[in-house]
């Protein structure tokens, strides 16, 4: 796929690009990211040059991960990085994405994460045609939990031995986010059970 950039109503959210590695690799300098999210620990200047300027042009080539550098309309400030993940061709038939994310530290508490995340879900519904939009946070990561909920997934419990994370087995909260959730027209109709 070609990469696409989408806006919001404060938010720029664009591939990453070769001037994004400084502020990726600062960010992600964090104890917090490096705490929740997969990137490698310690996070080095050579870690950000591979995924800004390797895995996130494969990502869309292949149509594997969709990443955006979300980023501040008014300053250009890099918010975070926000993607679709865990494409596979099965998830793509049951029309099913996963999203993640990670915010820098001095961008956090401005609900930057949460109005990106709508971005990308209403990307998501629309022109990629997913019918379901999944969450998974380690559980105990309350910051990714609560911008979870502020974008409007629901949530839907606690998956055990769900992840892997620096080399052991760890719980995972899950959620998912429908169009209905965002008042949109779902692809497939969607029967609840009783």
């Amino acid at each position: 796929m070609d990469p696409v950039s989408l806006t919001s109503e404060r938010l720029l959210l664009r591939p990453p690009e070769p001037a994004d590695v400084d502020a990726v690799h600062a960010a992600c300098q964090d104890p917090d990211i490096q705490r929740w999210t997969t990137v490698p620990a310690p996070y080095e200047l050579r870690h950000a040059e591979d995924f800004v300027l390797r895995i996130c042009p494969s990502g869309w080539r292949d149509n594997t991960v969709y990443n955006f550098a979300v980023t501040v309309r008014e300053t250009g400030a890099l918010a975070g990085i926000m993607g679709l993940v865990g494409i596979t061709p099965t998830r793509v038939a049951e029309r099913v994405a996963e999203i993640g994310y990670w915010t820098a530290k001095e961008q956090r508490g401005r609900g930057y994460t949460a109005e990106a995340a709508g971005a990308v879900a209403r990307w998501a519904f629309g022109p990629l045609k997913v019918d379901r939009l999944e969450w998974y946070a380690e559980a105990g990561n309350e910051g990714s939990r609560a911008v979870a909920l502020k974008a409007g997934f629901q949530m839907e419990g606690t998956q055990r031995s769900r992840l892997v994370h620096r080399g052991t087995r760890r719980d995972a909260w899950v959620g998912s986010l429908l169009p209905s959730d965002l008042g949109l027209q779902e692809s497939l109709p969607y029967v609840p059970a009783d």
